[in-house]
């Protein structure tokens, strides 16, 4: 059995997986054509990152190094195929692979290679769920076990799913490239929704160890930009760029120096990133003066009103919750009504927003949705019901799926439970030597 690499290598190569997956994958899906191809490729080269960089050392370019290996895999698996079909048909690819003509590996591919990948992903020929998880895998770099969690599948169910997408590229011919403007209408919104859920995976990963994924959501920025410049008439485009630049300026301050995850009301306002919040703003004017306004700038709005409050109790809290309203009846979907509720609690009092979830419990739609639980918790908390509060909490804490969070949770509800200890002890009938020394002093 090998011995694990030396410290620095083995991070080397975590470092390199991480950072350069999505961009060595998309230039290997361009030239390979074939989904599962590239990715096996791939595969086999960060392997024989772990065989040869303990000895041979980190290369200078590693993401070149992972594509020439990665090549020479492709290259061999194309030389064992048995099917005569299937070789007649990679002789092409092999010569071309082979002579690597016109590709040289260099840390300097043209930007837009992960733009390539997500508009291939999000062809119409695949379903919504399909187009975000082989994304999610491709230019996120997210194990399967990681985008089965977000989707709340198993990991076998989610396996297939992408196997079937990435079989089905193949199959069907769907080429790598970005369409020509005239078939945007028909993908945008897809790609749009892929590179927001990419950011969200970032902003809160839905498993592993960290809370947040910077570089997931550096990355969904860049995809952003890149589609703000593609398409400049697109507002919605500009209005999720906005967004997303507006929540990635409080990064810094969401978690404290024990890695606790710190809320909104709570956060350190001086850590936010002011440039982020300047420029974000900016990108939100001048899409919203173009006059047609989509569900991302309202909820880039939205973030602009929290960027702009000095502090919690200063937020503008009946002005978001009419901008959820609205939202609303764009883009109707139970999570928006529970941001409604929230925001509604905030502005006229828990009562409203519980009247709010009472409605979506009813529905049942949000019965797997931590944050549903969490924010119950809240309000009941609020609302003075600290036995249902601290049930709502124990729910919230079983359903979280990151320390951070759990540890969050748990000292809200240690803290529930210890206010409501001490208003029932000051409220308890005092004992009769305590009211024996009430009758002295009197």
């Amino acid at each position: 059995m090998k011995s694990e690499p030396p410290e620095p290598v083995r991070a080397a190569i975590e470092r390199t997986v991480r950072e350069e997956w999505s961009q060595a994958l998309a230039v290997l899906v361009h030239r390979i054509r074939d989904f599962q191809l590239a990715e096996d490729a791939l595969q086999d080269a960060i392997v024989a990152a772990w065989q040869h960089w303990p000895s041979k050392g980190i290369p200078q370019q590693p993401r070149a190094w992972l594509l020439k290996t990665a090549r020479r895999k492709a290259i061999d698996q194309i030389r064992r195929r048995e099917n005569f079909e299937s070789k007649r048909l990679g002789i092409a690819l092999h010569a071309e692979l082979e002579s690597g003509r016109g590709h040289e590996e260099t840390d300097t591919e043209i930007p837009d290679e992960r733009l390539r990948m997500i508009f291939t992903c999000c062809h119409p020929a695949l379903d919504k769920q399909s187009c975000v998880a082989l994304t999610l895998r491709a230019v996120g770099g997210l194990e399967t076990r990681e985008i089965a969690r977000a989707f709340l599948v198993e990991e076998p169910t989610m396996a297939q799913r992408l196997t079937r997408a990435k079989r089905k590229i193949k199959d069907a011919g769907i080429p790598y490239r970005i369409p020509p403007p005239e078939l945007w209408p028909e993908r945008l919104e897809a790609v749009l929704s892929v590179v927001y859920f990419i950011f969200n995976e970032g902003y809160l990963a839905s498993s592993g160890k960290r809370l947040m994924r910077a570089d997931l959501c550096a990355e969904a920025i860049h995809l952003g930009r890149v589609l703000a410049q593609l398409a400049p008439k697109e507002t919605e485009a500009a209005g999720l760029l906005a967004l997303m630049l507006l929540h990635d300026s409080r990064r810094d301050a969401r978690l404290d120096g024990n890695g606790t995850l710190v809320p909104l009301e709570q956060q350190n306002r001086a850590l936010w990133d002011r440039a982020k919040i300047a420029e974000g703003e900016k990108i939100l004017r001048e899409t919203l003066s173009k006059g047609s306004i989509g569900p991302y700038q309202i909820q880039a709005a939205v973030s602009a009103l929290h960027a702009n409050a000095s502090d919690w109790d200063a937020t503008d809290w009946p002005q978001i919750a009419h901008l959820y309203r609205i939202l609303y009846q764009a883009q109707p979907s139970a999570v928006v009504r529970l941001n409604e509720a929230i925001a509604l609690s905030m502005a006229q009092g828990p009562k409203a927003g519980l009247a709010i979830l009472a409605e979506l419990e009813e529905d049942g739609l949000l019965q797997n949705y931590q944050p549903f639980f969490a924010a119950k918790a809240d309000l009941l908390r609020r609302q003075g019901q600290a036995a249902e509060a601290t049930e709502a909490y124990r729910v919230a804490i079983e359903k979280s799926a990151h320390p951070a969070e759990r540890a969050f949770l748990a000292a809200r509800l240690q803290a529930l439970s210890s206010s409501s200890s001490s208003a029932s002890s000051s409220s308890s009938p005092p004992s009769k030597k305590r009211r024996r020394l009430r009758s002295r002093r009197r």
